[in-house]
């Protein structure tokens, strides 16, 4: 601290701030003598050279690290990445499952049955930018800007999710029940997700950190969305085993007892076999409603939010004009074009695959352990793309994506055992691409946008609340294309075996459909303007505002 009239040493003020500093550096952070007598005014400030020049003239390649770019401990990404499983496991859970639970265990129609999965994921959407415009108005608390968001939702979407999975004592509008807790789930775990996300970028400003700490957070929440398909594959295999079916002939229609193999089988309103199924389906909420009690406290004990000079300094932007920056930013309009098709592509195979491999397939016995090898694969695969995106780029990285393409194809042609789990293995290398990349490229987006535009403060929870909003809204879209689809193809959830036209139909839904939604999202990619030179430069020029911005409060004290 100055005190009036002493001129503070110019190394001395460099030492406070970090040490050793690139020279240009140091030389920006002392400035000029007597400039300590008061803060710099706009004059002073026109009188530094440009940020380019400095940034092209730092000796070390390494940027200035200063403040809270301090690097984070194992203990504290590894509490991070575990408060975004407890999301990834309801996720996992009602991707494969819920549609299947819609249809053959509450027994409500296929059209009903879309309308409660395209409204619900196109609501969740909705709530994203409705989530950062309040998160954008929030202020800072003792336990951080985001964290009681966190917290606060938590029990509110514990009660949400296992009604979602509760069979109503009434027969005449229980598609509205499933249709009001299955958007409640998805506003209140948006409220989850948008401060979580955000989160990121103030956990460092090192892009270097917070590339790790996504590593991580993808490689859990992988792990979540294993554990979520096995939770619920293993306690509901039984719900699906049912030998009870309607069968139809010409001239009458009756119930027997069949023998058939459990995918001809459909539950019957009222049997032993469907009160067995929606018991276990209930057992199967209630313990993922656990492990979102249990991540979220690990996540609360665990992780610290930190200020970062360029988002503290300065005036917060109202949200609507932020958002409207934000939309104009040509890097994050790629990124939002390209994954909301490749989204859309990977949903319609999650939500699609337990019905292929019931009703398209025989392949019935093995649902649940082939959705355990795609998990698997997805969480051994995190390590191997965080290498290789640091080793060739995110950009380049992202084309991994495209691997499950002939393998899917693969397995509507060729639908045997051997084929299947070949596709599982590939579909989870491209589903962890899919999940780690988006997340590591879009605080790159962020930060070109705060060196684009340095009056624009705050919009980080804009930029991750809108990309959701667009991921999930175009996760709706396809669901509801998806499942009228099979409405219009004739499925029946009380017939003992489908059409070859439902057949057909989801032949296309795990093949044709996804391939060219992904081979789209890859042609959008390819025009994505930041390359890893761009990245590294961003850092640097953003250390060197930090830098100003610390100089300046050093100058005030």
């Amino acid at each position: 601290m100055t005190v009036p009239g002493q001129v503070a040493d110019r190394s001395h003020r460099c030492r406070l701030v970090s040490r050793p500093l690139p020279r240009p550096l140091c030389w920006l952070l002392a400035g000029r003598p007597g400039a300590a007598h008061s803060a710099p005014d706009m004059d002073e400030r026109a009188r530094q050279p440009p940020l380019s020049t400095v940034t092209a003239n730092c000796k070390s390649p390494q940027p200035a690290r200063q403040g809270n770019s301090i690097k984070l401990s194992v203990f504290s990404k590894v509490c991070y990445a575990v408060g975004g499983a407890p999301n990834q496991v309801a996720g996992s859970a009602s991707a494969f499952f819920l549609q299947i639970y819609l249809l053959d265990v509450a027994q409500i129609t296929p059209f009903e049955a879309s309308l409660v999965l395209c409204v619900g994921k196109t609501w969740g959407g909705i709530m994203d930018p409705v989530v950062g415009f309040f998160i954008n108005k929030s202020k800072w608390t003792r336990i951080g800007r985001f964290m009681p968001w966190i917290v606060g939702c938590t029990p509110f979407l514990v009660l949400s999710y296992f009604f979602l999975w509760f069979d109503p004592p009434f027969v005449a509008g229980r598609v509205v029940w499933y249709l009001a807790f299955y958007c409640f789930f998805q506003a209140l775990s948006t409220v989850y997700h948008v401060p979580y996300t955000t989160l990121t970028m103030f956990l460092s400003t090192d892009q270097a950190e917070r590339d790790s700490t996504t590593a991580y957070r993808m490689t859990v929440e992988v792990l979540g969305t294993l554990i979520g398909a096995a939770v619920q594959g293993q306690i509901v295999a039984s719900a699906h085993t049912g030998h009870h079916c309607i069968t139809n002939n010409e001239t009458t229609n009756f119930t027997v007892n069949s023998t058939e193999s459990p995918a001809n089988g459909t539950l019957l309103p009222g049997s032993p076999d469907l009160l067995h199924a929606r018991n276990v389906y209930m057992i199967a909420a209630g313990a993922i409603g656990c492990v979102y009690l249990l991540c979220t406290s690990i996540l609360f004990i665990g992780v610290k939010e930190r200020h970062d000079p360029v988002y503290s300094s300065g005036k917060i932007i109202p949200f609507f004009k932020g958002f409207k920056l934000s939309m104009r930013h040509g890097p994050y309009l790629n990124l939002i074009a390209s994954f909301l098709l490749i989204s859309a592509a990977v949903q319609l195979q999650q939500s699609n695959f337990v019905l292929f491999c019931t009703h398209a397939a025989d392949l019935r016995d093995h649902f649940q352990n082939l959705v355990l090898t795609i998990l698997i694969s997805a969480v051994l695969s995190i390590p191997f793309w965080q290498w290789f995106l640091k080793r060739f780029g995110k950009k380049m990285a992202a084309f991994g994506i495209s691997w499950m393409i002939p393998f899917a194809i693969m397995l509507v042609t060729i639908p045997s055992l051997a084929v299947a789990y070949a596709v599982a293995v590939t579909s989870g290398l491209s589903i962890a691409a899919s999940l780690l990349l988006p997340w590591s490229m879009l605080p790159d987006v962020v930060d070109n946008f705060r060196l684009m535009n340095p009056q624009a403060k705050g919009l980080e929870a804009i930029f991750y609340s809108t990309f959701v909003f667009f991921t999930k809204l175009s996760a709706g879209i396809a669901l509801g294309i998806s499942t009228m689809s099979l409405e219009f193809a004739g499925y029946s959830s009380a017939a003992c075996k489908q059409s070859h036209h439902v057949v057909v139909t989801l032949q296309i839904l795990i093949g044709a459909v996804p391939a060219l939604l992904i081979i789209a999202g890859l042609l959008i990619l390819v025009f994505y303007p930041i390359t890893e030179d761009i990245r590294k430069e961003t850092e640097m020029a953003l250390d060197v505002m930090r830098l100003r911005t610390r100089r300046s409060t050093l100058i005030v004290m």
